[in-house]
């Protein structure tokens, strides 16, 4: 059996199969009594792949095998034959599979640590339905989650022989988004007041500032209601008779606020609406 008919059977195998063949796949079309001479195989698909060379297919190794497949540039109007809609995959979707192509063995809490987000049941029911990733084994830790790893469908699909084909993580210009995806505090943003006294500090300095504007007949009506069980003897001591009572400390600026009790603390409460603890 000469070479170019050993190379025709090769190439109308590779035609007519559904998937990818292997070479062991290929040199069992041949009989014992008609075997295929030794290397012929190969050389059969050495011929093949530079005859390919300038046309609209091209001879690719998978990793299930080889096969012949459209060439990149004429994909475009090779894909207007299937009519049916393509199925669109989300950014979460593409995001997870690309976290477990190159992280992979890795379990479903790794990959939300590296996303920083919860990833969805439904997108890992897609992916293995998709024949894209499976589940290769189980981390030896407590409750052993289980480990996701890419399929031979995977590589098949984007046309790869193995994992190494991979491109750098540096070739991917929208890799940097997978980065965790947490909501930092700004160090520069005003913190919160502590609460002193059922006021904050801004509050008790806003009165400070504003005790020589207030009105002093307003101050005294305040002072006189909270005061009423037993602060008026202070007040006779500490008070100036001017009128501008200043003898409680942390006493709020809003005119309309009902003090608290002897044993309650004054609620923090905001300038337009005030009540009493």
């Amino acid at each position: 059996m000469d070479q170019f008919f050993i190379t025709r059977i090769v190439e109308a195998a590779l035609l007519a199969a559904n998937q990818p063949l292997t070479i062991v796949q290929m040199r069992g079309l041949f009989t014992l009594d008609e075997p295929a001479p030794e290397g012929s195989i190969e050389q059969a698909l050495t011929d093949l792949r530079a005859a390919c060379e300038g046309r609209g297919i091209e001879l690719a190794e998978t990793a299930s095998g080889y096969r012949f497949q459209v060439q990149a540039d004429v994909h475009a109007w090779v894909a207007r034959l299937w009519t049916e809609r393509q199925t669109k995959y989300t950014r979460a979707t593409l995001e997870t599979l690309a976290i477990i192509a190159y992280r992979q063995p890795i379990t479903r809490g790794e990959i939300e640590q590296v996303r920083g987000v919860a990833v969805s049941s439904n997108i890992i029911k897609a992916l293995e339905e998709r024949e894209w990733i499976r589940v290769i084994g189980h981390r030896d830790v407590p409750g052993r989650p289980e480990l996701l790893g890419t399929t031979r469908g995977f590589l098949d699909y984007f046309g790869l022989k193995s994992l190494d084909q991979l491109p750098p993580l540096s070739e991917l210009k929208d890799f940097g988004e997978l980065d965790p995806q947490l909501s930092f505090v700004d160090p520069d943003a005003p913190k919160p007041a502590p609460i002193v006294a059922g006021i904050s500090d801004d509050a008790e300095h806003d009165a400070a500032s504003d005790e020589d504007d207030a009105d002093p007949h307003s101050t005294e009506d305040s002072t006189e209601a909270s005061n009423e069980d037993g602060n008026q003897d202070n007040n006779d001591q500490d008070t100036p008779d001017d009128g501008n009572d200043t003898a409680i400390a942390h006493e709020p600026r809003n005119d309309d606020a009902i003090p608290a009790s002897d044993d309650t603390h004054t609620a923090l409460v905001d300038d337009d609406d005030s009540t009493g603890a």
